[in-house]
């Protein structure tokens, strides 16, 4: 036979727990979320294919050259290191410890720190920005690539160019 009050006190802490876990899940879902990387932009073949691409006609081009369609920077954010994780898993730990009682303390304390250490990743992160260049060039058979750098590109839009060391290099004409 079970003991009324201990009954009430293992309903209270099932509630507890519940109400801890729910939490967790919703603060660790919101930090995957701001963490989650941007999709990258894909190599593509138009159709059918240009004939000129910002004043220069493709039919005038080396069979291995392309033109550069576009250049833009942009600002994402950067590396993070263990620091924010840390940091954050030590708050979470003792914000989650505050909550419930025994093996419900212990529970919210773990996913506190769990919740805390995603978190503090992901808001490091938006705290280091670095900025990266776009160079978008059309090659003589329509297909388009992207290339990015961590410095300015040495091209511009309609420069005629050639893929070396992995990155466009102009040719001169």
């Amino acid at each position: 036979m079970s003991h009324p009050a201990r009954t009430g006190v293992a309903a209270v802490l099932t509630v507890r727990t519940r109400r801890v876990l729910a939490m967790a899940t919703a603060f660790v879902a919101a930090a995957v979320v701001v963490a989650a990387p941007r999709a990258q932009a894909v190599d593509k073949v138009s159709n059918p294919p240009p004939r000129e691409v910002r004043g220069v006609k493709l039919d005038s081009i080396c069979s291995v050259c392309g033109v550069v369609s576009d250049v833009r920077a942009e600002t994402r954010d950067g590396p993070a290191d263990a620091k924010g994780a840390v940091a954050g898993a030590v708050v979470g730990g003792l914000a989650g410890h505050g909550i419930g009682n025994g093996s419900g303390r212990t529970a919210a304390t773990v996913i506190g720190a769990i919740g805390g250490g995603l978190a503090g990743n992901a808001i490091e992160k938006k705290m280091h920005h670095v900025t990266v260049w776009t160079t978008t060039v059309v090659f003589k058979d329509g297909t388009v690539r992207t290339y990015e750098r961590d410095s300015g590109p040495s091209v511009e839009p309609g420069d005629v160019v050639v893929i070396a060391e992995g990155h466009p290099a102009r040719v001169e004409r």
